[in-house]
């Protein structure tokens, strides 16, 4: 897959104004505060093969109240100071199986893993968590296939991505009320879980790292201009047909824009970026990355797509968390 963004010397200086309504601030005041509820975190023990690690099938009262399911991979043994690592699943993906997420509980840290509400039909991580809707009537339990960034999306009230960065915000309430309310919580996802971890890290200010891979849900609007794949194509296809609402739909997604988050986070973080990404554009990732507030450094590939540094970020992330844990 060739090159198609701009060239990294203006990526690395890439840092277009942000598209910001001037109620963004007093909008996610308000709805946090609407959503404050109690999280009535239920644990049950899950079956598991593993030695040295107990796994618990977790459900917490997320957006609306509704029940939203997870997974939380607990060793036996802790090690270093008390901490959990939360992971938001790629689009279209769930919580899927224990065993997919065993790389961070071999550290010896405890691994909560959260379903993004209506994802996971017909994928390899089947989800458990349907999405009631804004109003809470629809009857679905389980996940389904895409696509979701559509639902709502004239009315920032009822967007699909309210429901679920609130989710993501009270899921790191969820692992403390697990964990222990003294532990520190790392955010480890890629993809859609980037973005969705960007975003709880704009929304909160007591994580001590993000790791931020390919993130997706920056720069809404040029991500559906310069490429015809993954999430942002749907709101394409959408407007295809919604021809006058073009303003209206992109209006509510500014309230959403990790770009316009990332400028009011704190906790350190990792981003890594693949050049010739098409899912999530090097430009949109790399405009997130120009505006996040707090410490922070880039992996660059210039030879991947969406996989982006795969295997290899990973280990280095494996490292960092390690040397984390033993500081």
């Amino acid at each position: 897959m060739p090159l198609f963004d701009l060239p990294l010397d203006q990526l690395r200086q890439y840092r277009p104004d942000r598209d910001e309504p001037a109620d963004f601030d007093a909008f996610w005041s308000a709805t946090l505060a609407e959503q404050s509820g109690p999280l009535d975190v239920i644990t049950r023990p899950e079956p598991a093969p593993f030695a040295g690690l107990t796994v618990h099938d977790v459900d917490f009262a997320g957006f609306g109240g509704h029940r939203i399911r997870g997974w939380w991979l607990r060793p036996d043994a802790p090690r270093g100071r008390p901490a959990c690592v939360l992971h938001f699943p790629g689009y279209n993906g769930g919580r899927g199986y224990p065993h997919q997420w065993l790389s961070y509980a071999a550290l010896g840290v405890s691994v909560l893993v959260m379903d993004v509400r209506g994802q996971g039909g017909g994928s390899e991580y089947p989800g458990s968590t349907g999405d009631p809707g804004a109003d809470g009537t629809s009857p679905l339990t389980t996940g389904e296939v895409p696509g979701f960034l559509t639902r709502g999306i004239e009315d920032r009230d009822r967007f699909y991505l309210r429901r679920v960065y609130v989710d993501a915000y009270r899921f790191v309430d969820v692992a403390r009320e697990l964990v222990g309310a003294d532990a520190e919580v790392v955010l480890a996802a890629g993809s859609q879980g980037g973005g969705i971890g960007l975003a709880v890290a704009g929304l909160r200010s007591d994580l001590a790292l993000a790791l931020l891979d390919v993130p997706s849900f920056a720069l809404f609007r040029r991500a559906t201009e310069i490429s015809g794949v993954g999430s942002r194509a749907e709101i394409a296809r959408y407007l295809s047909g919604q021809r006058n609402r073009i303003d209206q739909v992109f209006a509510t997604l500014a309230y959403f824009d990790t770009v316009n988050l990332a400028a009011r986070a704190g906790a350190e973080a990792v981003f890594s970026v693949g050049l010739m990404d098409q899912v999530c554009p090097p430009s949109t990732v790399f405009a997130a990355y120009h505006h996040y507030a707090g410490p922070k450094d880039i992996a660059v590939w210039p030879y991947n797509g969406h996989e982006g540094g795969g295997a290899e970020q990973q280990a280095r992330h494996l490292a960092r968390v390690a040397a984390f844990l033993d500081a």
